[in-house]
């Protein structure tokens, strides 16, 4: 397991770039984004935890686009989209990056998960000189098996060695018994 440090893990800090927001619209409503200006983050694992509409998602999704995922989910090379319907949050923040980079990352999003799945079918299906890509995730089409076994196949297949991983809701994807998977799982990448 890397143990990363304040210099070296992949992203350290969040910023909220002041100028140019747009007043009124969502999400710089958000009393947690209207009053932001810098979210430092732990260098192994961070929690964003809160009340329902406070704006936990919003952000993270707000840091995946900004990294470069799509806004669904998937790898970095996923381009997909299904609806357009993401924030402009991404436009208004700042990553502040560590010297380490990851080998792999993932963005996990439980509401657009199925997609990611099905965006997976449609890529292989098309003519390619490498492998399928399904042969990352266990070679077990994602959508064969419960919602839970796909999630926990992505985050002990899909990623090896060095990982950054964006967690939408996982507790929609984890159940009690393999919570404790899901996180070790993601702390020994």
């Amino acid at each position: 397991m890397a143990i990363l440090n304040s210099n070296s893990q992949y992203i350290r800090a969040v910023r909220l770039k002041h100028e140019g927001i747009p007043h009124g619209i969502f999400p710089f409503t958000l009393p947690f984004v209207r009053n932001l200006h810098e979210l430092e983050l732990h260098p192994n694992i961070t929690y964003v935890i809160g009340e329902n509409g406070m704006g936990k998602s919003t952000l993270l999704e707000g840091i995946a686009i900004a990294y470069g995922f799509n806004p669904e989910g998937g790898t970095l090379n996923f381009n997909f989209s299904s609806f357009n319907s993401h924030s402009k949050l991404d436009e208004h923040i700042r990553l502040v990056k560590g010297t380490e980079r990851a080998r792999d990352h993932f963005f996990f999003r439980a509401e657009t998960f199925y997609n990611v799945a099905t965006n997976i079918e449609e890529l292989d299906q098309q003519p390619a000189y490498g492998p399928r890509i399904i042969d990352s995730f266990g070679g077990v089409s994602l959508h064969e098996q419960s919602h839970g076994e796909s999630f926990l196949l992505c985050s002990g297949n899909g990623l090896g060695g060095t990982a950054y991983i964006f967690w939408m809701n996982p507790r929609l994807h984890c159940p009690l018994f393999g919570k404790s998977h899901c996180l070790r799982g993601s702390m020994n990448l």
